[in-house]
């Protein structure tokens, strides 16, 4: 929100203040300033200037060619094409030379055939308003040529975050009396001025203003004026306006966005002409519609609030006023509303038309309501001053008031216990005071501004935030800690994630909801061993139905749409929780590893105009990089029926399961639109974590040289890699250093192998790691290989 320091200088004497200054009181104490403006018009060569005559432009139908007296010797041409202005007129004029905010220089020139000396602005181009529509007419008796600042005062804004919990800073008067408490200065302006009682107030009857939801809309209050004068407001308010980014429209309507920037109180005025029968508040009706004054039709349901008499909705209650009953230049008779309706109603009815208002951006957060009336009596003498009419004497009220909350048990030895420094009673006392509350023996009464008090807790806290954290001293120092089981698992899965990262993976984020049709694509659906998705009792769409128990699935979704932008090489991989549960319905939360890798092996470049495209060699290799030194095992499984997995694998790590991998089904590859294998792997993130953190042990390089032999086998085409490593690892011969398989041969038509069998071909390496081996031990070795292959598989050597 934007804050006029001037105007909060209305309010409180900070002239002494610097900018920066003011900044830091507002940071420190937990209010964070977003940005700082400074406005103005201390500009050269830019005068008062009056319009003496205005012809349309000879060559231009847009355009018009002005004489303007701008206190020289003789009357200065400008072409304008702006019709907001009549002759007589005062407006800003920027001569030869000026330089306006934006760097935008002013010189002589020629607009269609015709010169112009200058330039009429607008209040936008003097940095004086975010927009404006047409030239700054000036309400002045300065004369022409009188420096334009010397008529306007230049301003500063502070652009404030303003947190949820603090809906009493949403006006000048609010951050006016939090500053008021920071500096210890006293307040300017009566804030009973403002919180004015029921006095001159008369019950409404049924037929004049019907809550018909009083759970939603407690207090409801219509003031009658009659008789007004709708025209542009005075220069004042339009500046107060124009300050914070507001466009003037009107005297009334002016006159309550300047309530709601006051005082936080949003008001709304209707045009009584166009109004039938009393005020209702009621609910909507299914079906009914209402076109609100931003121009847009809104369909309304039972469950919106609105405003209504006894035919049309005019309103959506404390969000947006109707454009039916809008005020106009050709309204005489208003009724000026001032209510107070439920935070959580005006909250969920603006999400629901994505719309978020002034008013609904107070009302949804909480409102003073005791001073719902006293800036409706405010507002009503503003208008009768401005706008001219005469008003009822006295406001209709319908409900009431909501009750003010709660008293708060204090105890100072509390808090000088939590702040770990005594700061004096009195002091505490005085700070509390400054807040608005009032001791009542050991109870502080809360005002009904602070909807955020209600703990003893929170009274600390905002001692604390006034007297300044700075200004208690530390006491004691950090204690040791030692790492928590949370605080390793953060590690390991932060680690875990940089090195992927650098391997050329992206990290994905993804919602942990998925679509039914999306469980098909879960690979480990043949190993949950009975467990089962679950579902969400309450869907918020047809895309969120169950809690997702794959990371794969989400994988899939957010390659789909990259592929769809353009992408054709993509390595993915996510870090998150899936879910399952139980037959009895007990649920299972795990923290899962995902991984997808599609396309080119790397870029295609003149060296490799075709590179060859990433298969499941290269996911593997992926996998064993994440667990160095450790055995890991690739078994194939059959894909469950109805998975989208054409080939599959279980990957152990020792001898625990770990995860699974495998590749898709080239009809559900195209469905995302590749048309190279798209494979994925999915692990237990604490199986992997723990496995990562077992402790490394290195070896130094070997002294004596090895002996290498080859040997080749025929086996059977569906004998399976992972059958032929699990034999090897169990031989137990200590001069067996590795084994490695370099040749893969088969021929499908029979002529040189049998088709049902497959030709391999290893290396295997012998050494010993305290001498050179002889020949005879090595034979004898490699014999002893041969008699167990060939006695655990249905192999036969070559």
């Amino acid at each position: 929100m934007k804050f006029s320091l001037n105007w909060l200088n209305d309010h409180l004497d900070l002239n002494d203040l610097s900018v920066t200054e003011i900044d830091d009181l507002l940071t420190f104490a937990g209010i964070e300033v977003e940005g700082i403006e400074t406005r103005g018009a201390a500009i050269d060569h830019l005068v008062v200037a009056q319009v003496i005559s205005s012809d349309k432009h000879p060559d231009a139908d847009k355009l018009s060619v002005c004489q303007i007296d701008a206190g020289t010797d003789s009357p200065v041409q400008i072409v304008c094409g702006a019709k907001n202005y009549k002759v007589g007129d005062k407006i800003p004029l920027a001569q030869p030379g000026c330089e306006l905010p934006g760097g935008f220089k002013i010189a002589p020139c020629k607009m269609r055939g015709i010169e112009s000396h200058g330039m009429m602005c607008s209040a936008s181009e003097l940095g004086l308003a975010d927009s404006s529509e047409g030239l700054m007419i000036l309400d002045t008796d300065a004369a022409p040529g009188t420096p334009f600042a010397d008529i306007v005062t230049p301003d500063t804004i502070f652009d404030v975050e303003i947190t949820p919990n603090r809906p009493d800073l949403l006006s000048h008067l609010g951050l006016a009396r939090e500053l008021s408490a920071l500096t210890g200065r006293k307040l300017k302006s009566d804030i009973a001025h403002y919180r004015s009682s029921d006095d001159n107030c008369q019950p409404a009857e049924s037929s004049d203003i019907d809550i018909q939801a009083p759970e939603t809309c407690p207090l409801y209050s219509g003031h009658f004026i009659r008789g007004i004068k709708v025209a542009p407001s005075p220069d004042w308010l339009k500046e107060k306006l124009e300050a914070v980014g507001l466009r003037p429209i009107n005297n009334v309507v002016d006159i309550t966005n300047y309530i709601l920037h006051q005082t936080g109180q949003p008001l709304h005025a209707f045009d009584l002409a166009k109004l039938k029968g009393g005020i209702q508040i009621r609910y909507a009706k299914d079906g009914e519609t209402i076109t609100a004054l931003d121009g847009e039709s809104y369909p309304l349901n039972s469950s919106d609030l609105v405003i209504a008499d006894s035919e049309q909705a005019h309103a959506i209650a404390g969000v947006i006023g109707g454009e039916d009953s809008g005020v106009t230049h050709s309204t005489t008779d208003i009724l000026l509303e001032a209510a107070y309706f439920n935070p959580s109603k005006v909250r969920a009815t603006a999400r629901r038309f994505n719309l978020s208002t002034d008013s609904s951006y107070r009302f949804e957060r909480g409102i003073d309501p005791l001073q719902t009336l006293g800036t409706s009596k405010l507002a009503v003498e503003l208008i009768l001053q401005l706008a001219g009419g005469t008003a009822d004497p006295q406001t209709l009220i319908s409900g009431q008031v909501p009750a003010a909350p709660a008293d708060v048990p204090f105890e100072h030895n509390a808090c000088h216990r939590l702040l770990g420094h005594n700061i004096g009673d009195d002091k505490i006392d005085s700070i509390l005071t400054s807040l608005g509350l009032e001791p009542d023996g050991g109870d502080w009464k809360i005002p009904t501004w602070r909807l955020d008090l209600s703990r003893q807790v929170d009274l600390i806290e905002e001692v604390a935030r006034v007297f300044g954290l700075d200004n208690i001293p530390a006491r004691t120092v950090g204690s040791y800690a030692a790492a928590s089981k949370e605080d390793n698992t953060y590690s390991a899965n932060r680690n875990l994630r940089d090195q992927l990262v650098h391997q050329g993976f992206y990290e994905a984020l993804s919602v942990k909801l998925i679509a039914e049709s999306q469980l098909s694509d879960d690979p480990a659906t043949a190993m949950k061993g009975g467990l089962v998705p679950m579902r969400i009792k309450n869907p918020i769409s047809d895309d969120y139905v169950y809690l997702r128990p794959s990371v794969v699935p989400s994988l899939l979704s957010i390659a789909k749409h990259n592929v769809n932008h353009g992408s054709s090489a993509l390595r993915l991989f996510e870090l998150g929780t899936v879910f399952s549960a139980t037959p009895k319905g007990q649920a299972i939360e795990q923290s899962s590893l995902g991984l997808l890798i599609t396309g080119d092996r790397e870029p295609t470049s003149w060296r490799k105009p075709q590179p060859e495209t990433l298969d499941f060699h290269d996911l593997r290799s992926v996998i064993e990089s994440l667990c160095p030194g450790q055995d890991i095992q690739i078994h194939p499984i059959t894909p469950q029926p109805g998975c989208h997995l054409a080939l599959a694998a279980q990957i152990r790590i020792g001898k625990s399961k770990a995860g699974i991998c495998g590749q898709l089904t080239p009809a559900r590859a195209r469905e995302i639109g590749m048309e190279t294998p798209v494979l994925v792997a999915e692990f237990s993130a604490n199986t992997l974590n723990t496995a990562r953190s077992t402790e490394r042990r290195f070896a130094e390089l070997p002294r004596y040289p090895a002996s290498t032999r080859d040997i080749a086998m025929e086996a059977p085409a569906d004998l399976p890699n992972s059958d032929i490593e699990a034999i090897f690892a169990k031989i137990d011969q200590k001069l067996l250093e590795s084994y490695s398989l370099f040749d893969v041969f088969s021929d499908p038509s029979g002529e040189k192998l049998a088709a049902d069998k497959k030709s391999l071909a290893y290396t295997i390496t012998y050494r010993h790691p305290k001498r050179t081996l002889e020949q005879a031990e090595v034979e004898e070795a490699h014999q002893q290989i041969l008699k167990t292959l060939s006695k655990n598989l249905p192999v036969v050597f070559r």
